[in-house]
């Protein structure tokens, strides 16, 4: 396989763009992620202590509560998602609507969620908020969050644009803001999701 750096050392990108889902399922399970979006192959290494500590926060704060309330179902990467153009991508969080749960299969999620959350990291940048962005809307992702953790902010996209592949409503909400979610009953404190984090430079 033939790839070329996206991020120095972090992220690798194939230079052909005949990948798909069967090709995938033969990829080693070498500790790295890798995503298909629009028959490119995309590679990342192992994230950041930080970056996992958020993942957990998300699961706490959002997954477990519509959870508990049985609004629907959190996953956490690695799992692959198939959806349009998709095929598949491994998001760090998403959730899915109860009502929504036959797109939930054995190993893999076959359809589109209703929430998709990423959480940016130094070698994620492009692919988290162009690549990534562009796919999810195109796929008709209804929401989708980016955790911009070195700004302690989370972007918030909704009402997708299938054609365009754009979101037609963005919105930034700051650590001292309440995120109200556009398509889940939830309202999240942006504060609580960074609060108490691990010193990693240590």
């Amino acid at each position: 396989m033939t790839v070329t750096p996206t991020y120095p050392e972090l992220a690798l990108r194939s230079l052909t763009t005949d990948w798909n889902f069967a090709r995938w399922e033969a990829l080693p399970d070498d500790g790295n992620r890798y995503e298909i979006i629009d028959g490119v192959l995309y590679m990342t290494t192992a994230p950041s202590t930080f970056h996992q500590w958020i993942i957990s926060r998300l699961l706490r704060l959002v997954g477990h509560v519509l959870e508990d309330r049985g609004w629907g179902y959190a996953f956490i990467a690695p799992i692959g998602v198939l959806m349009p153009g998709c095929d598949p991508v491994q998001p760090d969080f998403l959730l899915v609507r109860r009502d929504h749960a036959a797109i939930i299969a054995d190993r893999r999620i076959r359809g589109v969620p209703d929430l998709i959350v990423e959480v940016v990291s130094p070698g994620s940048v492009e692919q988290d908020t162009m690549i990534k962005r562009e796919a999810y809307a195109r796929a008709g992702v209804p929401e989708f969050w980016l955790v911009r953790p070195a700004l302690r902010d989370i972007l918030v996209h909704s009402e997708p644009d299938v054609v365009q592949g754009t979101y037609t409503r963005t919105g930034q909400v700051s650590e001292q803001d309440e995120l109200p979610a556009a398509t889940i009953p939830i309202q999240l404190p942006v504060r609580a999701l960074f609060a108490g984090a691990p010193d990693t430079t240590v």
